[in-house]
Formats: structure tokens, sequence, C-alpha cells
């Protein structure tokens, strides 16, 4: 059951230098991986060409999702995400404490390209 069954108050770690992300889970058709941010790190602009990335924000009261174009719309603990396959997306934390979140993507392999703001 262990492989099954993930306890993510534990997996979540943390640096000031940069945001974090710790891989979940890797099955033959998805993927998880669990982003967690200080205050003003950001998940950087970019798009996956041939998958679906989805998020949910499990603690943070103030981040702001990007969504392309110099666009960015504010997001939250308990908000759910979805970019589908070539949809820009990243995020900040725009608030002074932590955010996490969450993101399941497939089908893999993922391919990321990065994109300048």
């Amino acid at each position: 059951m262990e492989k099954r069954l993930f306890d993510l108050t534990k997996m979540a770690k943390f640096d000031t230098n940069e945001p974090q992300k710790v891989m979940v889970y890797k099955s033959e058709h998805t993927i998880a991986g669990m982003w967690c941010l200080e205050p003003g790190q950001e998940v950087f602009l970019h798009v996956h060409p041939n998958a679906d990335d989805v998020w949910v924000c499990l603690e943070g009261e103030s981040g702001s999702y990007f969504v392309g174009e110099g666009k960015e719309v504010p997001i939250s603990k308990g908000m759910v995400v979805l970019a589908e396959p070539g949809q820009p997306h990243g995020m900040r934390n725009t608030g002074n404490d932590r955010f996490v979140f969450i993101g399941f993507a497939a089908p893999i392999s993922i391919e990321t390209e990065r994109l300048d703001k």
C-alpha cells in the first residue's frame, strides 16, 4: 500500500534560495510533483506542448498564476488551475507565507518549453 498513499505534509521541503519541487509519484501514465515556494519565489512561465498540467493549491493565501502574454490572475489555497497542452503557465508566491501546490501531468513523457514573460 505504501506506493499508493502519500503524506504531503511530510514531503514538503523549502529552500530560501530557490523553489523546491518534490516528486510525489510517477506512474506509467501520470506524474505528480509538489512545488514548495517561499515568499517571492516563482515557477517560470512555460508550456507543455504534449500534456495537461493540473495544479491544486494546498497552502498559501496569495499567489499569482501566469497565463501568458504578461497576464496574471490571483490564486490561493483551495483553488485548482488547468493548463492544457500548449497553454502558458507559471506561478509566483506574492504573499508573506509559504505557498504549496501539487501538479499532476499526463500523459507522460512530458515536454517542457520555457517562455519569456
